[in-house]
């Protein structure tokens, strides 16, 4: 992490405290081709928690079929106070337990 700044953010009316953003150098890799399709980014020195917040900065947004290229952008990562990195938790489980229900319910499909 020794190439991002931090810069404090002011008070987030749902965290309760002050929240960082992080300026950091990212990879963007975007491909559409006959045998893929995808966009990837990948940051540069940092790590992204539940309930953070990514922008990436003068990113390309398309890219003609049959080509693929990398792109060296900015990015800002907000970083989710404990309020928000909790809940996101919560609905990430919740998520998960209505899969459950769907997955393993009795009887046939009508």
């Amino acid at each position: 992490m020794a190439e991002a700044s931090l810069q404090h953010g002011g008070h987030s009316a749902s965290g309760g405290w002050a929240r960082k953003t992080i300026e950091v150098p990212c990879t963007v890799d975007l491909e559409q081709t006959p045998d893929a399709l995808h966009a990837y980014v990948d940051l540069q020195g940092i790590d992204v928690g539940p309930g953070d917040e990514v922008i990436v900065h003068d990113a390309p947004t398309a890219i003609a079929f049959g080509e693929s290229a990398v792109y060296r952008c900015q990015a800002s990562v907000r970083r989710a106070g404990p309020l928000q990195r909790a809940w996101a938790y919560i609905e990430g489980y919740l998520e998960l337990t209505e899969l459950y229900e769907v997955s393993f319910s009795e009887g046939k499909a009508r």
